[in-house]
């Protein structure tokens, strides 16, 4: 049997799970009509709201599609993170976002790497500001000053 706290915290859980969703699926709406507003302009033609709600809709779900799929991909090989390699898998079968993805993802590892490199030249902070030299000891003198 499942004690009333137990059940409450589920259903607390349950609740700030489907206001993320719906706050989610409202992101994807804007961004979808946003999107069908710049085509209107550009092409000249118009998006009913019912139009632009299936869009959204569709779009939603797909994303859904995509999100369990790289969990599978990443849970195949035995891992619980996704990497760039499981979304390269998922874009293969259009060659362009492939190869988009593909070359964001070296980008931004060049870019990490040029980072790491310039971390390793920087000289260590010590406390003080100071840099990795060392100060020479206190002497009796200074250190009765200092009291």
């Amino acid at each position: 049997m499942i004690s009333i706290r137990a059940g409450m915290s589920a259903c607390g859980d349950l609740t700030v799970l489907l206001g993320s969703l719906q706050r989610l699926k409202a992101a994807v709406h804007y961004t979808v009509g946003c999107l069908c507003q710049d085509v209107a302009e550009d092409q000249d033609v118009q998006f009913s709201k019912q139009t632009i709600a299936a869009i959204s809709e569709i779009t939603f779900r797909q994303c859904e599609n995509f999100a369990k799929d790289l969990e599978m991909f990443a849970r195949h090989a035995k891992r619980t993170t996704v990497t760039t390699e499981d979304v390269k898998l998922l874009a293969r079968r259009s060659s362009s976002l492939l190869k988009y993805i593909t070359q964001k993802s070296e980008e931004i590892t060049s870019s990490h790497t040029e980072q790491k490199e310039k971390k390793k030249k920087k000289p260590i902070a010590v406390k003080g500001g100071r840099t990795g030299k060392q100060e020479a000891p206190v002497t009796e003198s200074e250190d009765s000053n200092m009291a």
